[in-house]
């Protein structure tokens, strides 16, 4: 039978276990906790623009690594890819140009607007083979033209019948991601194309292609940056630094072209020449959005809508924060 001491030193040894276990316990979980405490904000960027530049010159992870944050960047063809991948929560935070949150928003995407670049109507163009008959927008009726559905470009080309005479039901539009159009216009399986930079420029430069309009006079051709609603609204003050590294690249780019050319062409793989022709005509200059960028955007979704392009008419001041309003 046990006596009262051996209960008592039972007891004892019993709890200095438990606390030992705890002990022991506390510093595996200590670690996990810290690597699970860990912020990663994940941008998705395309081949070219001022996230592009900020991702070569890597003074965004300089900037966020003080505060336990590192950066993943993952790459997209186009705009509707890339905001396809904000809406399944693959990346956070992204820039696409006008048309792209148009159609996300009207397929119930989670998007929100938080910044912008001043107009650059001049990089984006419908283009024709060199040796093409084609001379007119108005000519374009009946023939085939690609685009990347839902792309900025798609404004450009409505804007550009509009003005022409030439009812978009009138074309026979060939929806292809850049890849995959230049093969087309390179075999002449499609007449024109609607494409932007750099691939506007690599067409100019390495194939001839003549433009037939680029965006001056029709469209403003504002590249954005977005945003997951969850994510904006969980992270302000990332999303701040994010703005304030963007500027500062801006305002670095604008007075740095050949670097900008070296660093672009570095991260694009592209030609030189051709990175150049195509930071030629880039805006630089983020801002918050605008009440009269988002009228625009508004215009942008009322044409669509219009046309049935999107499945539903939308508010484009839905997918702008209240406190950003």
């Amino acid at each position: 039978m046990m006596t009262t001491h051996s209960k008592r030193t039972l007891r004892r040894r019993t709890l200095g276990l438990l606390v030992a276990s705890a002990i022991a316990g506390a510093s595996v979980i200590a670690p996990l906790a810290q690597a699970q405490d860990k912020k990663v904000v994940r941008i998705g960027y395309q081949k070219y623009g001022t996230l592009t530049l900020l991702k070569g010159r890597g003074t965004l992870e300089k900037r966020l690594a003080p505060q336990g944050v590192t950066v993943q960047w993952t790459e997209f063809p186009a705009g509707p890819q890339l905001l396809e991948g904000l809406n399944v929560g693959s990346i956070d935070f992204g820039t696409v140009g006008e048309a792209p949150p148009i159609f996300a928003q009207a397929a119930g995407a989670a998007l929100v607007y938080v910044g912008n670049e001043p107009p650059s109507p001049h990089s984006e163009a419908i283009v024709v083979p060199k040796d093409s008959q084609i001379k007119s927008v108005a000519q374009l009726k009946g023939k085939r033209v690609a685009l990347n559905k839902g792309s900025n470009v798609h404004y450009l080309l409505l804007r550009a019948l509009e003005q022409a005479g030439v009812a978009y039901k009138d074309i026979q539009p060939v929806y292809l991601p850049p890849a995959d159009a230049r093969a087309a216009f390179e075999r002449g399986a499609v007449d024109a194309w609607v494409i932007w930079d750099p691939f506007f420029a690599a067409a100019q430069k390495q194939l001839g292609a003549r433009v037939l309009a680029d965006g001056k006079g029709l469209v403003a051709n504002h590249q954005f940056y977005l945003a997951s609603r969850d994510w904006a609204r969980a992270n302000p003050a990332l999303q701040q630094v994010l703005l304030e590294e963007i500027g500062k690249v801006d305002d670095w780019g604008r007075d740095n072209a050949k670097e900008v050319t070296a660093i672009l062409a570095a991260q694009t793989g592209l030609e030189p020449a051709v990175v150049a022709l195509a930071a030629s005509r880039y805006s630089y200059g983020v801002k918050p959005v605008s009440d009269q960028v988002l009228r625009e955007q508004q215009k942008i979704a009322d044409a669509f809508a219009s046309l049935k392009l999107i499945p539903k008419p939308i508010a484009i001041k839905d997918a702008v924060l209240a406190s950003a309003k």
